[in-house]
């Protein structure tokens, strides 16, 4: 039967790999920066586990995360900024203050009143946190995938009004933005740069419908490539069949092949 650790036992062990004299070479040098690559690699594969239903694999993946955590608050508290227990309690208040009707009295009329205290919990937070904050997009992170940050921007500016509120506006737009591309891209000498703000903009203005159509770009985009990917693996498969190489066909008796394997299950 293995060990079982704590919690404590985790962060003591911490400690010794960052131990000055006894610690890891690696761990000894690492910096609230030079971790920050990891976490989010840790983050993926955390989600992918999930993704692939490897359920054992994402008790592992968690655990990798976590340790991430451990580490961030160790090199803190080296530098006499904060702990693990400050981490602690800094989550825990903010989850009790942002559940009112779970921790208090507290009643919302149903889950739209819900989600709409949460947002006005986390604008005061964000006020608190930055009192010179004049804009409501201020502290979303320049560092988030770019689906992801696209959908976390006009879902901010959704919550000062600024957002449709039918479906048809919000498609119209996107005809709108690749009427733009399409003006750009039949000027004798088109600007590269103008059309890669056109395609900028018209990529913008699909995630604003996926949103609208309560789902997650970031999500929709990775089951779409999920998709793609196991469609094209099939195609290969089916051509290798063949004793063919992908290179030796025609686009044309590729794409016979792809709406063969679109018929597939």
């Amino acid at each position: 039967m293995s060990h079982t650790y704590s919690m404590q036992d985790l962060l003591a062990l911490m400690q010794q790999l960052r131990d000055p004299e006894k610690g890891c070479p690696w761990d000894k040098k690492q910096t609230l920066h030079s971790l920050t690559a990891y976490t989010i690699e840790e983050a993926y594969e955390v989600v992918d586990s999930i993704e692939q239903n490897d359920l054992n694999g994402l008790k592992s993946e968690l655990g990798d995360l976590l340790f991430q955590v451990v580490f961030y608050a160790q090199l803190a508290q080296e530098q006499g900024l904060f702990n693990f227990q400050d981490v602690v309690n800094t989550i825990s208040e903010k989850l009790v203050r942002r559940h009112p009707h779970v921790f208090a009295d507290k009643e919302f009329v149903d889950a739209a009143a819900v989600s709409a205290n949460w947002e006005a919990e986390k604008a005061k937070e964000r006020k608190e946190k930055n009192a010179s904050a004049t804009s409501v997009l201020d502290d979303i992170p320049q560092s988030l995938p770019a689906l992801m940050r696209a959908n976390k921007i006009q879902k901010r500016c959704a919550t000062v009004g600024f957002d449709w509120h039918e479906l048809p506006p919000v498609i119209e737009k996107i005809h709108e933005e690749l009427d733009e591309v399409m003006a750009e891209l039949n000027q004798p000498e088109h600007d590269k740069n103008a059309l890669g703000e056109e395609l900028g903009d018209l990529l913008f203005a699909n995630v604003n419908l996926v949103r609208h159509l309560g789902f997650d770009p970031e999500k929709i985009l990775r089951a779409g490539n999920n998709k793609f990917e196991r469609r094209f693996r099939a195609l290969e498969q089916i051509v290798h069949s063949q004793g063919r190489s992908l290179k030796s066909c025609s686009l044309d008796e590729l794409e016979a092949v792809w709406q063969q394997v679109k018929q597939m299950k």
